[in-house]
């Protein structure tokens, strides 16, 4: 099986965000689709390693604020590739509150959904969340990225590799799981979060 296929999905680049025992707490995530009308649900998969996914399990509730195709690496890093466990990454002026008291983001969003979750499946890497609007409104008239704008202008190039360093394996930028070996195969997916190969950091031998 190629992969590389399932690239040729649209997707879109979102934060997810929730609160759950006086914690905030949110990541970056791709998986967001509209799965049913009156009422209007939608469907959410979040890694099960993530924090975020343990307080939406918690709380029953998230939002979704749709990122600006503006939007910079510095966000997305910021929001996806650092743990909720290990800083606070909702704070300052730029945070706003919704009716049911979970954050979204007031910049570089275009529109913000929220949502109480009806069910859940865990799916083993993932788990899907189920969820029925409670809300949703509009920032702006900015165009949402997607992934593959995000993947082709936003996200920078990998640097060269040093040449006198043996690779030794690959680790995931997203998650942390390390794929053993020198060579990463192009097609190559994450068994955890599902990122492709362009999100692996070469290991080097020490």
């Amino acid at each position: 099986m190629d992969n590389r296929a399932l690239f040729s999905l649209s997707y879109g680049v979102f934060v997810l965000a929730t609160r759950a025992n006086g914690k905030m707490n949110g990541c970056i995530t791709n998986t967001c689709i509209q799965v049913a009308s009156n009422p209007n649900k939608i469907a959410i998969a979040v890694i099960n390693q993530n924090l975020t996914c343990e307080m939406i399990k918690e709380s029953k509730v998230f939002t979704i604020s749709i990122l600006e195709e503006k939007t910079t690496y510095d966000t997305i890093k910021y929001y996806g590739m650092q743990s909720g466990r290990d800083i606070d990454k909702f704070f300052g002026d730029n945070l706003k509150i919704n009716g049911i008291d979970v954050p979204y983001l007031s910049w570089s969003t275009c529109s913000v959904l929220a949502a109480h979750v009806v069910e859940s499946h865990d799916l083993g890497s993932h788990t899907l969340f189920i969820a029925e609007l409670d809300d949703a409104f509009k920032l702006n008239d900015n165009p949402p990225l997607t992934y593959d704008y995000y993947h082709k202008n936003i996200k920078p190039k990998p640097e060269p590799l040093p040449g006198d360093k043996k690779i030794i394996g690959w680790r995931c930028k997203i998650c942390g799981f390390v794929y053993e070996g020198e060579v990463l195969p192009e097609e190559y997916l994450c068994p955890l979060c599902g990122h492709d190969a362009s999100d692996f950091e070469p290991i080097f031998e020490s």
